[in-house]
């Protein structure tokens, strides 16, 4: 369907904006639907179900909780204000307002967690795969590997969202069904009671301090909230107002749905005890309770949920690098070559990311690194952009250069439970310092001039 979709869409595609940005012509159903498929992948359906399986509502709070309401204050608070730049891709954002050193910079600290985005996709792919079949994991995600990159390299971001807005509709109609036919077969109703004890219903661990709950909860909102993905999307709609509406509209959507693996999670000790890996407790409730034909409805819904996914995170990724590092360094500006330059860079970036997926060992790490990466200095410069006019090419640097080495060396080298609170404060605060400094400096060369020295 993918590959028939992507021939399609080729004939129609003229120049780059139409490859990276489906012309910036989404209407409010294509945007709504493809930010809820887009963001709503491997973490939530296999991820995230099984954190919850693990460890109740506490497991839950990065995904669905986290990510919803990311994608909902978008909408609510940032959507409009970067539709009204008429960017192509973030990094034209950070050009136009701090230069194009810091465009640069900020790309160099963007990709990465595209990149992990979408090796944590891939690596569900493999598992959904290897649990129906008999595929050992590995040879799973190489076949995942080489549909995903096919399709997405030719299609760009058009045939990305009608694909999107199929696989959203595949993937709650399979959700819907599955819960359903679980609920009404439960053996044990007194078994899922027990698995809803007071412990389980809890977002905070018993062992956990608040300040732990705190940065597991800020890494989805924030680390998130200006992820090249959901800021294509909004870049793609149709008008300020679609972008603003579809967003908050998305994050509904979002979590709505993610209350059905949520709901699976929570009553599978249940159903499945005592499970080695937990991150296949979706799969596996599915074969046990599903006959052949709705499992493979099932099956389909998953592999629809990661899919659209994995295709966007290449997509931006790819977006990022041909745009504001490879096109500028070249002469030539017809479209064509354009289009051919980002898709090899959507094709390396997927080698690179089925070469992360087979060394990793968790979805959800994959995921919570694709969040925290550099993104406190991303956040931060966007925030301070779009809302103030303070803070130069100087200010931003700073700011991104010590959020992510305050991460990196508080993350691995130290191994810190709260590193991304931290690097997020070092962040801000760095801007801010920096930000004031510069201002006076300006403030006192101006007074020098006015004063004929």
């Amino acid at each position: 369907m993918q590959l028939l979709v992507c021939v399609t869409v080729m004939r129609r595609m003229k120049s780059e904006k139409d490859y990276l940005l489906a012309g910036r012509k989404l209407g409010m159903p294509l945007a709504a639907m493809t930010i809820f498929a887009t963001w709503f992948g491997a973490e939530t359906c296999i991820g995230a179900a099984g954190s919850i399986y693990e460890y109740g509502l506490a497991g839950g709070r990065t995904d669905p909780f986290g990510y919803a309401l990311c994608i909902f204050f978008m909408g609510l608070f940032f959507a409009r204000k970067l539709w009204a730049r008429k960017l192509v891709t973030l990094g034209d954002f950070y050009k136009e307002r701090y230069g194009s050193g810091v465009e640069k910079l900020g790309v160099i600290l963007m990709v990465p967690p595209s990149v992990l985005w979408a090796a944590a996709q891939i690596l569900a792919f493999g598992h959904v795969l290897s649990a129906s079949s008999d595929l050992t994991v590995d040879v799973a995600i190489t076949f995942a590997a080489v549909i995903v990159i096919t399709y997405t390299t030719l299609g760009g971001l058009l045939a990305d969202v009608i694909s999107d807005f199929i696989q959203g509709t595949v993937l709650i109609i399979g959700l819907v069904i599955l819960v359903f036919v679980v609920i009404t077969n439960i053996p044990d109703p007194a078994l899922v009671a027990e698995s809803l004890s007071p412990e389980r219903l809890q977002f905070r661990r018993e062992e956990e301090s608040w300040l732990a709950v705190v940065d597991g909860w800020s890494i989805p909102l924030i680390g998130s909230l200006f992820a090249a993905e959901l800021v294509t999307r909004v870049l793609a709609s149709g008008s300020a107002q679609v972008a603003r509406n579809a967003a908050m509209l998305g994050g509904s959507i979002y979590l709505l749905v993610g209350f059905l693996p949520l709901s699976l999670g929570m009553i599978g000790p249940a159903l499945i005890p005592d499970l080695a890996e937990p991150e296949q407790i979706l799969p596996l409730i599915a074969q046990q309770y599903l006959p052949t034909a709705l499992y493979v409805i099932f099956a389909g819904a998953l592999v629809s949920a990661i899919l659209s996914t994995v295709d966007s995170a290449l997509l931006a990724a790819g977006s990022l690098v041909s745009h504001n590092l490879i096109l500028p360094m070249t002469a030539r500006s017809d479209e064509r070559f354009k289009i051919l330059v980002s898709r090899i860079s959507v094709c390396g970036f997927g080698i690179v990311a089925y070469l992360l997926a087979r060394s990793a060992d968790s979805v959800m790490g994959l995921v919570e690194e694709a969040s925290a990466f550099g993104s406190a200095g991303i956040f931060t410069c966007c925030v301070m952009g779009l809302l103030q006019s303070r803070g130069g090419a100087l200010t931003a640097s700073v700011s991104m250069i010590v959020g992510m080495a305050t991460y990196g060396v508080l993350a691995y080298i130290v191994q810190y439970d709260y590193a991304y609170l931290a690097s997020l404060a070092g962040s801000f605060g760095s801007y801010l310092l920096v930000m004031f400094v510069d201002s006076n400096r300006s403030q006192q060369k101006n007074l020098a001039l006015n004063s004929g020295f």
